[in-house]
Formats: structure tokens, sequence, C-alpha cells
């Protein structure tokens, strides 16, 4: 159970650190371009959610 708790904790920090990285860069363009930067932002918790739901099926199934 410690393992299933800590991949979820990194996927989190993952993400965290993700946003913050994006929200961080001073960008001219940023206000133009905030349809194409959401869909980035959103692609990538996609693919962090659906890493962290395969992360737990492996930890259930592996108990």
């Amino acid at each position: 159970m410690k393992f299933g708790m800590i991949l979820i904790i990194v996927v989190l920090i993952a993400a965290l650190i993700g946003t913050l990285a994006l929200t961080g860069k001073p960008d001219e363009d940023y206000k133009n371009s905030t349809k194409q930067n959401t869909l980035r932002l959103t692609a990538i918790y996609a693919i962090v959610i659906l890493a962290a739901i395969g992360g737990l099926a492996w930890y259930i199934s592996m108990n």
C-alpha cells in the first residue's frame, strides 16, 4: 500500500511542478494564445490522471 500512495503523491507533485512551470514563464503572447495553452495544460492533466489511475489499477491487481 505504501508504494501506491508514494506513486500517487509523485504523480500529483509532477502535475504541480508542470503547472508551476507553465505559469512561471512570462510570455508576451500568453494572452493571445490562451486557447492553445489551456489545451496543453488540459492534456497534461489528462495524461497525469490516466497514469495515476493506471498505477492505482496496477497496484490493486498486484494485491
